[in-house]
């Protein structure tokens, strides 16, 4: 099957700002404001938007419409036919999932493989009904019930892997004792998300090391966050249950999945001659780093699409990662004991130091923060010393106003760690402050 308009996928970008984003040509006209292009909605003296600018969903939102094609009008129409069955949290996880499911069927020209961590607070939430639709949409679609770890490796075509989906993920991961006893599956689906890492075993009478393939796409659900490890590396959808008033259509087998390979069988159509292609493109991203291969491929099939999908694929890469960073600030085995100790030296007006009795006591006065309830008797010592180990941070002697000597922690010792885990919480001075007082 053709495309019913082949010819954007061959026009040239245009150098001016806005251009209309073209199929194929993945942010040409972000490129072109980047590189100096003048925006004549305002003027011949105003600069372009910036690269810093084109990284808040905000200033996303701008991105112009390409003309509709056959990619679009296909992952308009699965976008229609999730939200029948599943109300995702927001448009935007639901552009996300549409977009997940389309890159599941070019996964040859993936550099790393997006895991859909589909997560909710309690039963009921849609999980499993989403899994059910993605079954019978993404492409080879590899259920895991029960399945070993081993089973699932040497299930992975190294050439066309399927695509994993594990259900129920609370029952393997659910507590530390769970966690441990599967290591070796939260390793495989760590080590399945880039392409080249193997799983050596010996197979055979003679015992020959044998390397199998690992990398392949993952949708895993389960009741509350999965292990900090995959979450990482995941597009994260935070299902919830659905509020009165709010209505699904029920999933009927025979009635439902002809219609779902019907659309399955014609993205894929779509997308295979795109393959080569997608493999060497490179878009610009709105976030960075793990964030940045983890959402490559949903921004990429967007861009092959065109129509509204490039500028709705940046909107929610930047608002779902945002998301996430904020709940990882929030959580308190991460970076939400830094967070809370930035907000007690600002009440403080940023004295050099405090004692650790002292900041433990305004760790408990907060009624919305953990630590009055942490342990038996509200954080101690010993737990916050642990917690910020490893964050490269140790409490020592330090100097008091009435120029007495006390245990506890100086101001300096925290600004790198701020800078790099919680920098929205406060802005942080560049210059760290004097080491006097330190004993």
């Amino acid at each position: 099957m053709q495309p019913e308009n082949p010819e954007p996928y061959s026009t040239p970008a245009k150098a001016s700002w806005p251009t209309t984003a073209i199929p194929g040509q993945p942010g040409a006209h972000l490129r072109a404001a980047q590189d100096g292009d003048v925006d004549p909605g305002h003027g011949g003296d105003t600069p372009a938007h910036g690269a810093d600018e084109a990284r808040t969903p905000s200033s996303l939102e701008g991105i112009p419409d390409a003309e509709p094609t056959l990619g679009s009008k296909l992952l308009d129409e699965l976008r229609a036919q999730i939200a029948q069955f599943v109300i995702p949290p927001s448009p935007q996880a639901l552009d996300a999932i549409t977009l997940w499911v389309a890159a599941t069927h070019l996964q040859p020209a993936w550099q790393h493989a997006p895991r859909l961590a589909v997560v909710g607070p309690a039963k009921r939430c849609g999980k499993s009904r989403l899994l059910d639709v993605l079954t019978e949409t993404v492409h080879e679609p590899m259920l895991t019930v029960n399945t070993t770890p081993a089973a699932i490796f040497r299930s992975i075509d190294g050439d066309e892997p399927p695509t994993l989906l594990v259900d129920e993920a609370d029952t393997i991961f659910g507590n530390p004792k769970m966690a441990e006893k599967n290591e070796e599956t939260r390793g495989l689906l760590n080590a399945g998300h880039q392409r080249g890492r193997y799983v050596t075993r010996v197979v055979g009478n003679d015992h020959t090391p044998h390397k199998f393939a690992t990398f392949a796409m993952a949708a895993i659900a389960g009741i509350g966050d999965l292990p900090d490890t995959i979450m990482d590396r995941s597009v994260v959808i935070r299902m919830r249950r659905r509020a009165e008033g709010e209505k699904v259509k029920p999933f009927r087998s025979r009635r439902d999945i002809p219609a779902l390979h019907d659309l399955r069988d014609r993205i894929h159509t779509w997308a295979r001659p795109l393959l080569e292609q997608a493999a060497i493109l490179e878009p610009d991203m709105p976030v960075e780093d793990r964030a940045a291969d983890t959402w490559e491929p949903l921004v990429i099939v967007a861009d092959l699409a065109g129509g509204s999908w490039p500028r709705l694929a940046r909107v929610a890469c930047a608002r779902m990662v945002a998301a996430e960073v904020a709940a990882e600030e929030e959580h308190p085995s991460g970076a939400r004991i830094l967070a809370d100790i930035r907000r007690v030296f600002v009440a403080q007006r940023e004295v050099d130091s405090l004692s650790t009795e002292d900041l433990l006591h305004q760790l408990r006065q907060d009624p919305e923060a953990p630590w009055a309830e942490w342990g038996r008797g509200g954080l101690s010592a010993r737990e916050l010393g642990r917690m910020l180990r490893e964050f490269g941070i140790v409490s020592g002697n330090v100097r008091m106003a009435d120029r007495t000597q006390r245990k506890g922690y100086m101001r300096n010792k925290f600004l790198d760690a701020w800078r790099r885990y919680c920098p929205t919480v406060h802005p942080v001075d560049t210059d760290p402050a004097p080491a006097s007082g330190e004993g």
